[in-house]
Order: structure tokens, then sequence, then C-alpha cells
């Protein structure tokens, strides 16, 4: 079963600094708290079912995972090399927002942070379905989900939806491409993967389905 990752409600900020400086706080405890259970919640179902060996893991094994059962707008997150990947099913309107997004770091995905397969706009080889590493660039913390609408006081009142960084606020749209004037230097990772069927993915290897 796939995972929303979405964040907790936050209260309307109060025109007090000092109360809003102490919701803020508050919200992003919550976040990070959120983000930790996810993590431990979703995850180990899946990565129990294609866990490879210790020794396999140490070696850099890739990682097979099923997405048919992702439904649109959702994450699945696997375990590869000891990182968290995830797979999100973009909806038709999540993937229009893509090419007008204005004040990205890298929209080009210059940097080298993904396969040559991933250097386009939606950062993936299906439109659809995006593989990214779910780690910060900046100090390596685990982003949250923010959906369209969130009112977290640390986006934009026109948030798009995307993934924030609660350690230190660094902001990243629905490609895992990081916002201008951010602590992460980089988009997020996109690790070598490519489909073995049309709802059967291997992450870890390159492969002639990624051309």
């Amino acid at each position: 079963m796939a995972h929303p990752l979405t964040a907790p409600a936050f209260p309307a900020s109060s025109p007090d600094a000092g109360t809003h400086d102490a919701e803020r706080r508050q919200w992003l405890l919550a976040t990070t708290a959120m983000g930790c259970a996810a993590t431990a919640a979703v995850a180990v179902p899946f990565v129990a079912s294609f866990a490879p060996s210790e020794r396999a893991k140490a070696q850099g094994a890739s990682v097979q995972i099923d997405i048919a059962d992702i439904a649109p707008g959702e994450v699945k997150v696997v375990e590869w090399r000891g990182q968290p990947v995830w797979v999100m099913r973009r909806t038709p309107e999540m993937l229009a927002q893509l090419d007008g997004m204005t004040d990205l770091a890298d929209p080009d995905s210059q940097k080298k942070q993904q396969p040559p397969y991933a250097t386009n706009t939606h950062r993936s080889i299906k439109p659809e379905v995006l593989v990214t590493v779910g780690i910060c660039t900046h100090l390596g913390c685990s982003p949250v989900t923010l959906n369209e609408g969130t009112t977290n006081p640390s986006v934009p009142a026109d948030w798009k939806g995307g993934f924030f960084c609660p350690c230190h606020g660094s902001t990243f749209d629905l490609a895992g491409r990081v916002f201008k004037n951010k602590p992460a230097p980089t988009n997020l990772l996109v690790p070598p993967h490519h489909y073995l069927t049309e709802t059967t993915l291997l992450i870890g290897e390159d492969g002639s389905a990624a051309g």
C-alpha cells in the first residue's frame, strides 16, 4: 500500500511575532516527527518484501518494486543502499505545474544529480512517475511532502506542492528541483533505474528501458 506522506494541519498564523514563532517551532517539530514516523511505518513493509541480504546491500544491490498500487498523488518508499527512495505517481495537474515553475536554482538539471534519461522537466523516464532519493542535499535530513494549499508558514502562500526539509528550510518542487536561496545546493538525487515491465521498476541499475 502506498502512502501520501501528507503534512499535519497547522493553525492559522497569529499576528503576534512571538506566538507565530512558537507555532512555527511546534509545526517543525511535528513535521519532523511525522516524517520519521512515516518512514518507519511505510518503508519497512516494502523493504521487508524486497530486502536483499546484508552482503548484497553492502554491495549496493538493486531493488525491485511493484508500482501498480501507487495511486495518483501518493508515494511508495523503499530502501536502496541504506537510503530511502521515493516513488511518486504524479497527477496530470502536478505535471502541468512543472513547466511554469519559477525561482528554481537548477530548473534544467544541469548539475549531475540524475542519469541522462532523467535530465528533463519532470526528471523521470515516465513523466508521471518520479523516482528520487528522499534525502535533502544540504545536510542529509529527510524532507516531507507538502501539498498545495498547506498552511505551513515556511513556504509561500502560492505553494504548488512539493517537498520541504524541516531541518533548515530547503524546498523542492514535485520534480525534486531545489528553489533558489535555500541551503540545499542541488536538486534531489535521481538514482539509476529502469522498468522491467510497465509496473515493475528496478532501482539501482540503468537499462535499455531507460533509453
